[in-house]
């Protein structure tokens, strides 16, 4: 990864953390972002710390333009953000959750695909990483929401590597089972870890499907479900 350019959103997250930490020990220049992130958190020269947010197109143009304008491209987009709400049927859900979801699993995809697809493209070997989830393609009872809000996002990604493999972007999605992150070990106590997804190896299909052996790998969408089958 030496001499890429590496985005990374949500890069102090449950899952990010561990991505941007892989991406730097490769040796990539990461700039990592999300709503309250600082430099001191990963102590090292080639990252760069940059809080943003992804509510508008405008929000991830911003971004983006400070990407370039300090590093002269972009070569490599991972996108970790998300967010879950769950617990009620489809009668029972407000409009206001359900948009929430849109908002935060669908619509920030959007306008970070729209702001970084060109720079991708003139990367001549661009790489897009998105982390979406199981339940895009195995929706359960009480996630209407949030399986909606993911699986609309795996066909905005499926279309975005159609419409930019003539220019050698490579579009793929990892779809997790439960990752083992401290934010879902509170979230559910009595559950058995041993089938869940450690971030780590997320981390590396991440750094895999970035480097120069993935790039026979477009438009896949990679079930990573850990013992849970």
């Amino acid at each position: 990864m030496k001499n890429r350019i590496v985005l990374i959103t949500g890069a102090n997250g449950g899952l990010g953390t561990h991505v941007t930490q892989t991406f730097l020990d490769a040796g990539a220049t990461v700039i990592g972002t999300s709503r309250m992130i600082e430099q001191s958190e990963f102590p090292s020269a080639s990252f760069s710390a940059i809080p943003a947010k992804l509510s508008t197109l405008n929000d991830a143009q911003a971004l983006v333009g400070q990407v370039v304008e300090r590093f002269g491209r972009l070569d490599v987009l991972v996108h970790t953000v998300g967010g879950f709400a769950g617990g009620q049927s489809i009668v029972q859900t407000s409009d206001a959750t359900f948009q929430q979801m849109l908002d935060v699993n669908l619509n920030s995809v959007f306008h970070i695909l729209r702001a970084a697809i060109p720079f991708l493209r003139k990367s001549g070997d661009g790489r897009l990483i998105a982390i979406g989830s199981r339940a895009a393609v195995e929706p359960g009872a009480g996630v209407a929401a949030y399986s909606a809000s993911k699986a609309a996002m795996v066909s905005l990604l499926k279309t975005a590597a159609l419409e930019n493999n003539d220019a050698g972007v490579r579009v793929n999605v990892i779809l997790p089972g439960t990752i083992d992150t401290t934010v879902n070990r509170k979230a559910m106590p009595n559950a058995d870890t041993t089938k869940w997804v450690q971030p780590s190896n997320i981390a590396q299909l991440i750094l895999w499907l970035a480097g120069d052996a993935g790039k026979d790998v477009n438009g896949a969408v990679l079930p990573v479900y850990g013992n849970d089958l």
